[in-house]
């Protein structure tokens, strides 16, 4: 079957328990941890809500790819027990093939915890990869994909190994890439070695600094590289000379940037009441490759698909309650 994306990466259930009784405590001592969350030790704190939806990277570009219109599949692996099923189920309600999805039965299925403070509705997420470890990519599989894109979100348990079959030389499709923070942390080189064989990298502002600080070449020549660094353009320059045809860096409230190697895009974003900032990433990008595929390359109309789902997910609860449909 053809395939408009097929996304690889996580699938879990995501669990997200509101509460008011936390105390924020400020801790600026510690660059890395500048706020803590606190709660009575040995307590028995009060749920004012709880929601139970879905999430994970492959799962949230797939269903928003599919919402807008577009054949998808989902390369993910899942464990045993009714959550695998639910996972499953979930997939074919929305119309994403789970043809190429990969079973662990020894291992329960992935989930994430994501703690909701009131009133900020700022959030804490406890993740746990279970079954997402388990997932193995094999060249045999990617031979026989029929795709325009492949959309390869956060990888963990082999992830190296994963990443050497998918950017291997000669790949039928074109590949777009949003990096977890593993991937960033214990393997920039390799990041930017894959780059040449990249489509579309897409990363927010943070990740897309943290990528090229950790350059010494480039960074050896900058004099003043906090002024270098904060320079958005600098920093679009610097990733598209890594190879890729098209670099996307997402900046929060100050909107999305692109670049294609000619031309400078940037789009602000759209005010909206702000409830979850949960899976905004994956929403910006599924529909900005969405918006590639949609408006035949069109980097500004797929910005502003971007732009509009973003809008729409973070005024709802959840990663994939706000994704919109065309």
């Amino acid at each position: 079957m053809k395939h408009d994306i097929i996304t690889i990466g996580g699938a879990v259930e995501d669990i997200t328990f509101c509460v008011r009784e936390g105390q924020v405590i400020d801790n600026k001592s510690d660059i890395l941890r500048q706020q803590l969350l606190a709660f009575e030790y040995g307590a028995k704190i009060v749920v004012n809500e709880a929601e139970f939806n879905f999430g994970g990277g492959a799962s949230n570009v797939a269903v928003s790819a599919s919402r807008l219109g577009l054949k998808t599949a989902a390369i993910a692996c899942v464990g045993n027990g009714q959550r695998a099923q639910k996972i499953i189920e979930h997939f074919q309600e929305e119309g994403v093939d789970t043809a190429y999805i990969q079973y662990d039965k020894l291992k329960i299925s992935g989930f994430s915890v994501s703690l909701v403070l009131y009133p900020d509705n700022e959030h804490t997420i406890f993740t746990f990869r279970g079954a997402n470890d388990s997932l193995i990519i094999s060249s045999a599989v990617l031979k026989k994909l029929e795709t325009n894109f492949v959309y390869v979100c956060s990888l963990s348990g082999d992830w190296r190994g994963n990443l050497k079959k998918i950017f291997h030389p000669g790949q039928n499709f074109k590949i777009a890439w949003n990096p977890g923070s593993v991937q960033l942390h214990e393997g920039s080189a390799l990041v930017r070695k894959y780059l040449e064989h990249t489509h579309t990298i897409i990363m927010n502002q943070d990740e897309a600094t943290e990528l090229v600080v950790n350059d010494r070449k480039i960074m050896s020549r900058r004099k003043h590289n906090a002024t270098f660094l904060n320079n958005i353009k600098n920093l679009l320059r610097v990733i598209s000379s890594y190879g890729p045809k098209i670099v996307v860096i997402t900046r929060g409230r100050s909107g999305a940037d692109a670049y294609d190697g000619k031309n400078f895009y940037h789009s602000n974003i759209i005010d909206s009441k702000r409830l979850d900032t949960t899976g905004v990433g994956d929403a910006f990008g599924s529909s900005f490759i969405s918006g590639l595929i949609l408006y035949d390359g069109n980097i500004k109309k797929a910005i502003g698909l971007g732009i509009r789902n973003t809008a729409s997910v973070i005024s709802k609860r959840g990663a994939q309650n706000g994704l919109i449909k065309l």
